[in-house]
């Protein structure tokens, strides 16, 4: 007796035995396409296809066709396994926990920006490992249209990258090169929208039915029962989500730019497409798969289209793809949006790695307000994830500063969430009377005067304002901000994330004003180009580079030492001093307590009294009792008689 959809997926018994049926028919394909790959596939298909099977019938489960879709997938992946190198294949058998591991560090950089090609940064890799970096995010690098590229995250094609950087060989060469030196390399799967000059969307203009049917060609009416309910993304570059298609005169969903359009996820020819382009980065030697604006990749009428079930599903169905093809392929989140629904992508049936974007706003909203009790109430309930997975803890990225905080905990501290917002924009732009930060403002919305910041670190800390004004204390005290800000995601919990610049302390380059394809995008203050010569300073311990260096390989160094600082648990800590943030990690148990003070004041720690202290940083036993801690002071410390 046939059974439904809905039968199926209520019934994990009948899901097991149709996924049995299904691998049981498809077997001798599937074997003779995946060639000397198969007996390990074919383990992981038995493991793995009942999840898949699940998954793609809550997704696609009503389509008449659904089954000849999932057949066509399944011959995708015994192909992509056939495909995958010897190197990938031996990782795929090992386990997955490097991000667990105390000496992780990650590094993000654009590759023109940090090398000028693929050959350049295969001789600038001594300097990463010099460094201590061991995974590596290459900015986007693929075909893009010029010069609407939105800093190459319109993708023209996924398989051919940027001339100017080298051929899509020398990047697999380059991959392989940071595997075999122990460097994690990651890319940006781009998959929630394709440029309008894909090929896809070339058939689709052209009137090629098949591909319109990847994107959202709609009609006036059509487009009208969505669009109340979107956001707008870029305010100050377009209105609206939706553009015009001059050949046929549909409106085509494109939620970011006018010329990146969205992906149709309700067709399963698309999920199929984007899963082969997926595979094809993981066989490139991708270790970790960025999954940009994942928030939006599901749309449903009557709805914001952000944060969707089936958004969630989707991406399970992508996990459960590279969990039979490619198993040490991870996934890590960019969902930019409200604190609740960031850690509902982090699984390990999910994403395995997610940005802490609460972590990174509230990091800069205690140094501007010298209080910490908005980062303490926020994490509080919300940096715990599963075991598993970890958070990217970054200070800045090639973006921009967003305040993503929970307004009805601001509310409860009673802090004006709006208000607030409004002040921090004004303090990190400079605006504020007495503000350190020499920050540019970024997509300023011009009927509610919102908007976010961009800047290098260094601006933001205040070394660029100090340096301007030969101010020797501001300057001392910007250098320790730096430090600060180092220290807290180095030991926090989770996988550090540098933006190559920072570690030396580049300051903005405002240049980007001169060129018109950048001059209305004020991102590119903080993508700087970096030098050989800037390299070089890392070393000089008498030029202010080598100095922010320097202090940030003392905290890498001191912090590899400690394996609770990789895979403990953190758990926050109460002090009545509000300008100070206390957590604690734990390991087989070991403990060790940090304490940041958020101020260029003294301040006093009275909740750790009763016990000598050691602190890791400084190498100094303390003494029992309250503890002081000199102005934007650090401490790492572990119990003096363990």
């Amino acid at each position: 007796m046939q059974k439904t959809t809905a039968q199926l997926l209520e019934n994990p018994e009948l899901l097991q035995f149709e996924s049995e049926k299904t691998l049981k028919r498809l077997s001798q394909s599937l074997k003779t396409t995946a060639k000397d790959s198969w007996p390990e596939l074919k383990t992981r298909l038995e493991q793995q296809l009942p999840a898949l099977l699940e998954l793609y019938l809550s997704l696609y489960g009503e389509h008449y066709d659904c089954y000849y879709h999932l057949e066509q997938l399944l011959k995708l992946l015994a192909k992509s396994s056939a495909q995958r190198p010897a190197y990938l294949r031996k990782e795929d058998a090992e386990p997955q926990d490097w991000h667990k591991d105390p000496a992780a560090l990650g590094a993000a950089c654009y590759v023109d920006l940090f090398a000028k090609d693929f050959q350049g940064l295969a001789k600038r890799i001594p300097y990463l490992k010099q460094s201590g970096i061991n995974y590596l995010h290459l900015m986007p690098l693929f075909k893009a249209p010029e010069p609407n590229s939105d800093g190459g995250y319109a993708v023209s094609d996924y398989r051919n990258t940027m001339p100017q950087l080298g051929s899509m060989q020398q990047l697999a060469d380059l991959m392989q090169q940071l595997h075999q030196q122990g460097i994690k390399p990651v890319l940006d799967f781009v998959f929630n929208h394709t440029s309008d000059e894909h090929r896809w969307a070339e058939k689709a203009k052209a009137g090629d039915a098949e591909y319109r049917e990847f994107y959202f060609f709609l009609t006036e009416q059509e487009r009208d029962q969505f669009a109340p309910s979107l956001r707008e993304i870029f305010p100050e570059i377009r209105r609206g989500c939706f553009t015009q298609d001059k050949t046929s005169g549909l409106w085509v969903w494109t939620t970011f730019n006018s010329f990146q359009w969205d992906l149709n996820y309700a067709n399963p020819a698309v999920f199929n497409a984007m899963a082969e382009e997926m595979l094809f980065l993981a066989n490139q030697g991708a270790s970790v798969l960025r999954l940009d604006a994942l928030a939006f990749v599901w749309k449903q009428a009557g709805t914001n289209c952000e944060n969707l079930p089936k958004a969630h599903s989707l991406i399970k169905a992508f996990n459960a793809v590279a969990r039979i093809a490619a198993p040490a392929l991870q996934f890590k989140s960019e969902a930019i949006v409200h604190p609740d629904e960031v850690v509902k992508y982090i699984a390990p049936e999910e994403c395995q790695l997610s940005y802490n974007p609460l972590l990174m706003a509230l990091l800069w909203d205690s140094l501007a307000t010298r209080n910490t009790r908005l980062l303490k109430e926020s994490l509080r309930k919300r940096f715990a994830i599963d075991p598993n997975c970890s958070w990217v803890n970054y200070i800045r990225c090639h973006d921009d500063i967003g305040w993503t905080f929970d307004d009805s905990i601001a509310w409860q501290l009673g802090i004006n969430p709006d208000h607030h917002r409004q002040f921090l924009n004004q303090f990190y732009t400079g605006q504020f009377e007495g503000s350190f930060a020499a920050g540019v403002p970024f997509q300023q919305n011009p009927v509610t005067g919102d908007c976010r910041v961009a800047g290098m670190l260094s601006s933001l800390v205040g070394v660029e304002k100090a340096e301007i004004e030969n101010n020797a204390l501001h300057l001392e005290h910007a250098l320790q901000r730096i430090y600060l800000l180092n220290s807290v995601i180095l030991s926090i919990g989770g996988l550090p994330l540098l933006y190559m610049g920072d570690e030396l302390g580049l300051k903005n380059d405002y240049s980007y004003v001169l060129d018109p394809a950048k001059k209305d995008d004020s991102r590119w203050v903080n993508r700087v180009a970096v030098t050989d010569q800037q390299l070089a300073s890392a070393t000089s311990a008498d030029t202010l580079s080598g100095r922010i260096y320097q202090q940030l390989q003392h905290l890498i160094q001191t912090r590899a030492k400690l394996p609770l600082l990789g895979a403990g648990s953190t758990t926050l800590l109460h002090d009545d001093n509000p300008q100070l943030f206390l957590y604690q990690r734990q390991l087989d148990g070991k403990r060790l307590v940090a304490i940041v003070n958020f101020t260029e004041r003294t301040q006093l720690c009275s909740s750790l009294t009763g016990q000598l202290w050691h602190d890791e940083l400084s190498n100094k036993t303390l003494p029992a009792g309250i503890l002081q801690l000199d102005p934007y002071q650090v401490l790492w410390l572990t119990p003096a008689n363990s």
